[in-house]
């Protein structure tokens, strides 16, 4: 998701509550004028405030200002910080197995940012192909950069690597891990053909964007295509805005060993966008190992309310009129609806009923062929007391 996606599940009790303004502002994300009141929303990226450690990150930030007020007044790298980079490092080599230098980890305050930092060195000359469906924020950033950007269709196994050679593609963003938003994960013969077609042009590019692999929730995690690169065509990039918050706008990508002398030679004159504050707090945080006991606590957190979405979407009925459609990774699974409705129609109707979600046809560009009735639901924000409200009013609108 790729990164930045509008994912996430909340809910509130609407009927019986007061709401506050603050709270108000939680439950709704469009401007005042048009703020419809939704019992639960599928669609929105939230952390709930219990799930941030707090404590611990204004203890680290107290002892950044404490202790290293020289270095935080001094202006940050362009790359970043070179001891959250040495830590990034440290934190990909133990967890996702990639053996990789500081000196290639670009810090940046947000995918979007950094997205635009690679058609710069890249080159808009190059032709950006983008999994379709997708994240339709990640054709909009590329498109305002003013590098082509085209839709590149997706099987059971990934990308469709015949319709790079047609489209005319130089580099590919995927998302292989875990695709949002059909959660299709690539198997390793069709990462090493696409790695195949990025070795046999010049000029090819694979961007990996592995936006939610910490929250694989059943099984190993999967390795990175960068991990298995041997011709130095994949650049990875993650962000912290998933595993921490949204609101913290820390993430990176790793260049490959040539593409670090291009950066420093046609892009070197940039500063990092991220405050030295929060990348010397970010850096004490994981080396201190408080990021992985965090990990580790919102992946059971994660696995509890799943579960708890998916037994109340069963004692409620809904499986009746609904298949799930999952892989075990990551914070959203699909449903398809058993109904002739259109989905818009459907969508519309559940919204009425305080229901908000997105179909999985609004991700395609085009023909939205086989994903007729399909609908998305995120969780990664869900509060347990209104599920069964919530699953009922689905119901009902299926029923009708």
């Amino acid at each position: 998701m790729p990164v930045g996606a509008e994912d996430g599940f909340f809910v509130a009790r609407l009927s019986s509550l007061p709401i506050k303004p603050a709270q108000a502002q939680r439950v709704h994300r469009e401007p005042e004028a048009c703020l419809p009141e939704y019992l639960a929303d599928f669609t929105a990226n939230s952390l709930r405030p219990e799930d941030f450690p707090f404590k611990t990150w204004t203890r680290l930030l107290r002892q950044v200002m404490a202790q290293q007020a020289e270095e935080l007044l001094e202006r940050s790298p362009g790359m970043g910080i070179m001891s959250l980079r040495e830590t990034i490092a440290n934190h990909l080599r133990s967890f996702r197995g990639l053996d990789v230098a500081p000196e290639q980890i670009v810090v940046g305050a947000g995918t979007e940012y950094l997205y635009g930092l690679l058609v710069q060195l890249l080159g808009r000359d190059k032709c950006f192909g983008v999994e379709n469906p997708g994240f339709d924020k990640i054709r909009q950033v590329y498109r305002q950069n003013a590098v082509r950007c085209v839709p590149v269709a997706m099987d059971e196994q990934g990308i469709c690597p015949q319709e790079l050679q047609e489209k005319g593609v130089d580099v590919l963003h995927i998302s292989p891990s875990h695709h949002f938003p059909t959660g299709c994960i690539t198997p390793i013969s069709r990462r090493y053909e696409l790695l195949g077609w990025a070795s046999a042009g010049e000029g090819r590019f694979i961007i990996e964007d592995d936006y939610d692999s910490e929250f694989r929730l059943t099984g190993r995690p999967i390795p990175t295509m960068m991990g298995i690169d041997v011709s130095g065509r994949v650049i990875y990039m993650n962000t912290f805005s998933k595993t921490l918050t949204p609101t913290i706008r820390i993430s990176y990508m790793v260049l490959t060993d040539k593409l670090v002398e291009v950066f420093h030679r046609e892009l070197g004159f940039y500063s990092c966008t991220v405050s030295n504050f929060e990348q010397y707090t970010l850096a004490r945080f994981i080396r201190a190992g408080y990021f992985e006991k965090h990990i580790n606590r919102m992946r059971n957190c994660y696995r509890k309310r799943r579960e708890a979405l998916l037994q109340t979407m069963k004692a409620g009925g809904l499986f009746h009129h609904a298949d799930l459609i999952e892989r075990g990774s990551g914070l959203h699974f699909l449903l398809r609806f058993h109904t002739g409705k259109d989905d818009h129609v459907l969508q519309q109707e559940l919204s009425q009923k305080g229901i908000r979600m997105r179909p999985l046809s609004d991700y395609y560009v085009g023909s939205a062929e086989g994903a007729a009735h399909t609908f998305v639901l995120n969780y990664s924000g869900m509060e347990e007391d209104c599920l069964d409200e919530a699953i009922d009013r689905i119901v009902s609108c299926l029923e009708a």
